[in-house]
């Protein structure tokens, strides 16, 4: 059953003020709405956790990790149920979620538990070396303090309240202050009550973990800005999510924050593969656009090829392909609209030919396709922006040189994509440095949506993709955002940390 308040440091906390979700059907819950008062709280909360779990044994944060999965799983058919009704996602994809996200705890554990993650090293004493002798050096990885974690709309589970962010800062040995995303606070209330069943079970500091629910955008400023909140992580919009990047970086004491921010994820369809299975390609495409309602941060909206019959051919499959999707309910309103205002701004832009656009309702998104050529896309910087949703924009070149201009024309990405035959090789090779400069994760002949965690994930990139590209959200290596090294020089064994001795 919901609780309906806040979780801090263990007590479930009311506020005056209250807020509602947007089910699709059916009475609204009514939600307690964060504050400043209560950031504080939870800050302080977590800052005097730290003091055990920064410096708990790895076999701890291993069971607290597994136990936090095992009571999600105890409570899956109630957040599905959640899940379905507060975000419209379906049944099949919220199950396929929760296993990714319980699998993602599993695996930070599996990590930690091996210890690889610390990078240990060590340089012995050399006492007799002239003309200065080297003292004993060794470095490992320490976790930084209280995290905050900003939870995702299009995720409720997977960046969310025990996502990502939250399991590598928890693996790391940081507690987490979890700011609760207004478009499903039910699944987030769910979600938290598993966390803190675990935290119950484990026997490990009430502050170890907190969720703040709502609020207006004090809140969240109150959250990054807190004196004793060391790092954020965040999967959002760019214009929020760089606004409390730079409320951190304005602190008198700056701290990392860890952005994902968006991306338009543009494909290449080089010579020979558009020829060969331009159709076959173009249906792709518009499967990978169209997933999850477009509401995919991997979500692939630009598609560059050369001009021609056989770029002819690809806009006609692609609209073939397109036309008979139907209406997809969309996470909120609000994403919606912002959805339907993003199609509106390319429809407006000059040189652009709608290609295929049919109306949408207050909550649901139908595919949109547009397409222009090189020279226009490179003159209107906006064709460059992402649209959350499935509205996908095709770019003719007109030859090598416009192709190669564009990908140097381009923003960070998460993701670009070439598809290509071996006879596309010399051509692919050369545009590889740029897209290498240009993104975190790099596809031949694939779809970028479909993000998998494991070891060699990388999910983020330049800027604005992510605001800080070396340490992705995804994956193991997501862990060391919530690190930093420490170097003993001339310890005696009998105080270095265990992992170190």
């Amino acid at each position: 059953m919901l609780r309906g308040k806040h979780l801090i440091a263990g007590e479930w906390v009311g506020s005056d003020a209250t807020f509602t979700n947007e089910p699709l059907s059916g009475q609204a819950d009514t939600f307690a709405a964060g504050t400043p008062a209560l950031v504080d709280r939870a800050a302080a909360a977590a800052e005097d956790a730290f003091w055990s779990s920064g410096y708990s044994r790895r076999a701890a944060r291993v069971a607290f990790l597994r136990r936090i999965a095992d009571e999600n799983e105890a409570r899956g058919a109630e957040i599905t149920a959640m899940g379905v009704r507060e975000t419209g996602l379906s049944e099949a994809r919220l199950v396929g979620e929760r296993g990714r996200t319980t699998g993602q705890l599993r695996l930070f554990a599996d990590h930690i538990e091996a210890g690889d993650y610390l990078d240990r090293r060590h340089d012995p004493a050399l006492p007799d070396r002239a003309p200065l002798p080297r003292p004993d050096l060794r470095l490992m990885q320490r976790p930084i303090g209280p995290v905050a974690v900003f939870g995702a709309s299009n995720f409720p589970l997977a960046f969310s309240t025990a996502g990502g962010d939250t399991a590598a800062a928890l693996a790391a040995g940081c507690p987490v202050v979890v700011k609760g995303h207004s478009a499903h606070p039910g699944v987030s209330d769910l979600v938290a009550q598993a966390v803190d069943a675990a935290r119950v079970a484990c026997d490990l500091h009430p502050g170890t973990f907190s969720q703040i629910q709502g609020g207006n955008r004090a809140v969240g400023q109150a959250l990054v800005q807190h004196p004793l909140i060391r790092a954020v992580g965040f999967t959002g919009s760019l214009g929020g999510g760089r606004a409390l990047f730079d409320l951190c970086a304005a602190r008198p004491d700056p701290i990392p924050f860890f952005g994902e921010l968006g991306s338009v994820n543009p494909m290449f369809v080089l010579d020979a593969a558009l020829a060969a299975r331009g159709s076959e390609i173009a249906a792709g495409w518009a499967a990978s656009l169209t997933l999850g309602a477009g509401q995919f941060c991997t979500n692939p909206g630009i598609v560059v090829l050369p001009a021609g019959p056989a770029a002819d051919a690809f806009v006609e499959a692609a609209e073939a392909a397109l036309k008979p999707v139907d209406a997809q309910i969309m996470l909120t309103g609000g994403i919606a609209s912002a959805c339907r205002a993003g199609r509106d701004r390319i429809a407006a832009i000059p040189g652009v030919r709608a290609v295929l656009g049919v109306p949408s309702g207050p909550r649901d998104a139908r595919p949109g396709l547009f397409a222009t050529n090189g020279a226009n896309w490179l003159a209107h910087a906006a064709l460059a922006e992402e649209v959350f949703g499935p509205v996908g924009l095709i770019v003719t070149v007109a030859d090598a040189a416009e192709r190669l201009s564009i990908a140097r024309a381009l923003e960070g990405q998460l993701t670009t994509t070439l598809h290509m035959d071996m006879a596309d090789a010399a051509t692919a090779r050369a545009l590889l440095p740029v897209l290498e400069r240009r993104a975190g994760r790099l596809l031949v002949n694939g779809y970028p949506t479909g993000v998998e965690v494991c070891d060699a994930m990388v999910h983020g990139g330049p800027y604005p993709a992510s605001t800080k590209f070396g340490a992705p959200s995804v994956g193991t290596l997501s862990i060391r955002r919530f690190l930093r090294p420490v170097c003993y020089q001339g310890f005696p064994e009998t105080l270095l940390p265990d992992d170190l001795r």
